[in-house]
């Protein structure tokens, strides 16, 4: 058995694919490792713990910190996911010039409610590889923060997993604490 010789895609040639219209307008697609993956559907539990967490995070960090929302954020040059959430150093410019790189962000978030084996999985090894030091998933259907840090080249050696009456905070931020259920949908009592 053989296995295949792929060729691998640089950042530099999936933006050009982009620039020539090679995907459709309305196409949702991320570079991760060389390979052009399509992203998942968004839900409304996902679109709403993004924007909880969002305002959790703006609220709490205010001007130290730029929130961007499922943007992309260039590791290397073969992976530019575009995460939920990045949490970067604030850029006068906002980033008009270049997507962040790991030594410009403090915190990436994914929310999880159909891509969780790819988020604990893949993206969390890409993210470890590239040094990004805190990488959390949201895991909207179990309710709980799965929290990843200590990087290293096989990936994080560091998984915590923070039940919804939990708390965190953000290793760059130890000041800042947030619950973990205010980043999920209020539990309705009957």
């Amino acid at each position: 058995m053989t296995l295949l010789d792929i060729r691998l895609l640089t950042v530099q040639e999936y933006h050009r694919m982009a620039e020539i219209g090679i995907f459709d307008e309305d196409e949702r697609v991320e570079l991760l490792a060389g390979q052009i993956v399509k992203m998942a559907a968004k839900g409304t539990a996902h679109g709403a713990a993004v924007k909880r967490t969002e305002k959790l995070l703006e609220n709490s960090l205010g001007n130290r910190v730029l929130v961007r929302l499922q943007d992309p954020v260039r590791l290397n040059d073969y992976s530019e996911p575009e995460p939920d959430i990045a949490v970067v150093v604030p850029d006068p410019l906002y980033y008009e010039d270049h997507h962040p790189t790991p030594s410009e962000v403090y915190l990436i978030i994914e929310v999880a409610d159909t891509t969780l084996r790819t988020d604990l999985g893949i993206k969390a090894n890409l993210y470890a590889q590239s040094g990004i030091a805190d990488y959390w998933v949201l895991d909207v259907n179990n309710r709980q923060l799965h929290v990843f840090r200590e990087p290293s080249q096989e990936g994080y050696l560091s998984q915590v997993i923070r039940a919804d009456d939990g708390s965190i905070c953000p290793l760059q931020f130890p000041d800042i604490s947030f619950a973990v259920r205010d980043m999920l949908r209020p539990l309705v009592s009957i």
